[in-house]
């Protein structure tokens, strides 16, 4: 399976990158300083106790419910996997969705099912990818089935004050990864928390990981992330968010493009005619088609700032 990602490729890193959902407002100072603080000469802590008790902390949930992993694409695979070991045989996806979540599925041959109540394991992420929206799946189905995953990657960035409902549930598997939210993707780290009464299931979980899957530097990151002033800077950022993404929507309606509603700061919009997204990427340009998400003939664009903005209006100009 073909899998796609925004962010540098075969061409380097993009002068001007609107294909990944990184905040555009970081990287988080607080959480950039810990990171380059981090002492690379030593091991970390193979039971990552400070970590999980800081984490435990901020979620308000017990140190035994946090599971680490390497990045939330691996824990996508290692819940995949647990789920397919217990006997798993059906999965549930959204139509769209990120696509891990179906390549997980696809290595242990899981079948694919038309609703939750059918199935072993189902996904749902919101803010979703790749529009930035609730999942409308009713909450009531999605509880129906054996094992619920919560990928919160983009809870951090919602942009209006009131979570989803969904938010507050806890009997879903829920999956974190604050490097986006931190604008710093390149520090691979996340971390699940099991549902409440699940501390069984999350010590199997954490059995079937490798030996120490963060390193040093993803332990700062997410320690720094469950800081105060942290979380301050990301509150601020979001505000900035705002404006650039009124602009950005504005700039590209000018130009005849339909944009989708989203509550982040990334939404999804169709030009008017097909676009060459080879040729703005030779331009230093990259946006991120949505085909292989389930949404066709439109594009994911991450909010930038005016700088970037006004290169890729310059850009679309000139576009055939």
């Amino acid at each position: 399976m073909n899998r796609h990602h925004g962010g540098p490729d075969a061409a380097g890193v993009p002068r001007w990158d609107f294909s990944t959902n990184s905040n555009a407002c970081g990287p988080c100072p607080t959480a950039l300083a810990a990171v380059q603080a981090a002492d690379a000469t030593r091991y970390p802590d193979p039971a990552y106790t400070e970590l999980r008790t800081a984490l435990a902390q901020f979620h308000g949930v017990a140190e035994a419910r946090i599971v680490p992993g390497s990045s939330s694409s691996e824990l996508i695979a290692r819940l995949t996997a647990w789920v397919a070991r217990g006997g798993g045989r059906t999965v549930w996806l959204p139509t769209e969705a990120y696509g891990d979540y179906a390549h997980a599925a696809a290595q242990w041959r899981l079948t694919r099912v038309a609703t939750p109540t059918q199935a072993d394991l189902a996904w749902c992420c919101t803010p979703s990818s790749p529009r930035g929206v609730a999942e409308p799946t009713p909450w009531a189905d999605l509880r129906q089935a054996r094992v619920l995953a919560l990928d919160r990657a983009y809870e951090p960035l919602r942009l209006s004050e009131s979570p989803p409902s969904a938010a507050c549930c806890d009997d879903a598997w829920q999956l974190w990864s604050p490097n986006k939210a931190l604008g710093l993707t390149g520090v691979r780290g996340a971390y699940a928390i099991a549902p409440a009464g699940a501390t069984a299931q999350a010590a199997e979980l954490m059995d079937m990981a490798a030996s120490w899957p963060l390193g040093a530097h993803a332990v700062a990151q997410l320690t720094a992330w469950t800081r105060t002033d942290t979380q301050r800077w990301l509150h601020n950022s979001r505000a900035q968010l705002r404006v650039w993404k009124g602009e950005q929507i504005a700039m590209l309606q000018s130009l005849g493009w339909t944009c989708l509603p989203s509550d982040t700061p990334y939404f999804c919009a169709q030009p008017p005619q097909a676009l060459d997204g080879d040729a703005l990427r030779r331009q230093g340009i990259k946006l991120r088609p949505t085909d292989n998400m389930g949404l066709a003939a439109h594009w994911r664009l991450s909010v930038q700032p005016p700088a970037a903005q006004a290169a890729l209006h310059q850009a679309l100009l000139q576009h055939p």
